[in-house]
């Protein structure tokens, strides 16, 4: 045997030990040097129609709505801890079940996670906890171009009398849009959540901006700033480019809502882009059953799963008879605006914002139940019951 040299065995061992330490070095982003030979990891591609086809033939249809909590006026004063209401998502969602809905599209906010991201996270998880006991899947909207340019934490102000979301903010604020500075604290929230809830089962999937480009109407409008959009396009591109660096199993999507979208050529580039970008399509249509047919034979071209994300203003002529039909038939998961009547207030229309109201309007704008859990009209429930087989 040959005679054991230990001056060469410990020489061995010290060049293995230093070599360890390097390697943890290198992949320790809080250890100093070696960061720029660090490989990032590559996100993952957008899905192919193939894949998103393969991964829909799985799914059920999906109907549901546009939830946010009566007791809550806004994504703020649902999410923060103060106002989180445990009690009335679980009876409201306990309604949905009831006529056979079993997919909510939920706003988050990216100051809640600024401000408490540990608690933001378990709120979650509970509210999914409660969701999925009633067997219901959620789709989260992570930013939202639409109505307050201003929100602020902390306790949220109290609705204005008659008047369609007086209360919801936009994520992220005109303040954050407006400074690039404070991007990377956006790519933070969108990497973290996405990736904490990556492969989450009780989340379907991830609609990365709601109407990017909307630029508020008559309710805020006057305090735009005039190149919102300029500012959204790159940062969209980069938040779908942040979600999927977080290789989530579920699909990214962001819907288009105003335009024509029969051509490549008539497509605005932010449609563009949220359609290429996008793992299935999404889009809005508050209009009759003949427009809704339309837009479907619009999008078609793009062979991937559809989500009408935002339906039903009655007296638009976009009602649950006109629309639902045509959704199941296409097999186009069909998400309505509003769900129960409460600070959101959206059972007044649009124009609330430049015509006054003082009681509860002729025809309801969104919602189906009110406050004490009666139908606003029995019929559309019924009649949402026997499309979606619940006895």
């Amino acid at each position: 045997m040959k005679k054991l040299n230990l001056r060469h065995v410990m020489k061995k061992t010290m060049v293995w030990v230093a070599a360890v330490l390097l390697f943890a070095s290198c992949n320790n982003p809080e250890a100093g040097g070696g960061d720029e030979t660090e490989e990032p990891v590559a996100a993952r591609a957008i899905w192919s129609a193939q894949q998103a086809n393969d991964w829909y033939a799985n799914q059920p249809w999906y109907v549901g709505a546009n939830f946010l909590p009566s007791t809550a006026i806004n994504q703020l004063e649902m999410w923060q801890a103060e106002t989180f209401d445990t009690a009335t998502i679980d009876k409201e969602l306990a309604l949905a079940a009831s006529i056979g809905m079993n997919v909510m599209r939920v706003y988050l906010h990216d100051l809640v996670f600024k401000n408490d991201e540990q608690g933001f996270y378990d709120r979650i998880n509970k509210f999914l906890e409660i969701a999925d006991r009633h067997k219901i899947k959620i789709l989260f909207t992570i930013f939202d171009s639409c109505w307050d340019p201003f929100p602020k934490a902390g306790k949220q102000r109290d609705p204005k009398p008659f008047t369609h979301n007086s209360g919801w903010v936009q994520s992220p604020g005109q303040a954050v849009l407006k400074d690039s500075t404070q991007y990377p604290a956006l790519e933070q929230y969108v990497k973290s959540i996405v990736g904490k809830f990556a492969n989450d089962q009780r989340i379907v999937a991830w609609d990365v901006w709601n109407e990017p480009d909307n630029m508020t109407g008559a309710s805020y409008e006057k305090v735009e700033i005039p190149n919102k959009v300029a500012l959204v396009l790159p940062l969209l591109k980069k938040t779908f480019e942040w979600a999927r660096s977080a290789n989530p199993s579920q699909p990214l999507t962001s819907g288009v809502w105003a335009g024509n979208w029969e051509a490549d050529s008539t497509l605005k580039p932010i449609e563009r882009l949220q359609l290429e970008e996008s793992d299935i399509v999404s889009f809005h249509c508050y209009d009759d059953s003949v427009t809704l047919r339309k837009k479907i034979s619009q999008l078609k071209r793009y062979n991937k799963p559809m989500w009408c994300t935002e339906y039903m203003a009655r007296p638009n002529k976009s009602t649950f008879q006109s629309s639902l039909p045509i959704g199941k038939e296409y097999k186009v998961a069909m998400i309505n605006w509003g769900f129960v009547d409460g600070k959101s207030q959206t059972i007044y229309p649009w124009d609330s914002w430049t015509k006054t109201y003082t009681g509860e309007p002729p025809l309801w704008f969104h919602d189906i139940f009110r406050k004490d859990g009666t139908p606003y009209k029995q019929e559309e429930v019924d009649f949402i019951k026997s499309m979606t087989g619940k006895p």
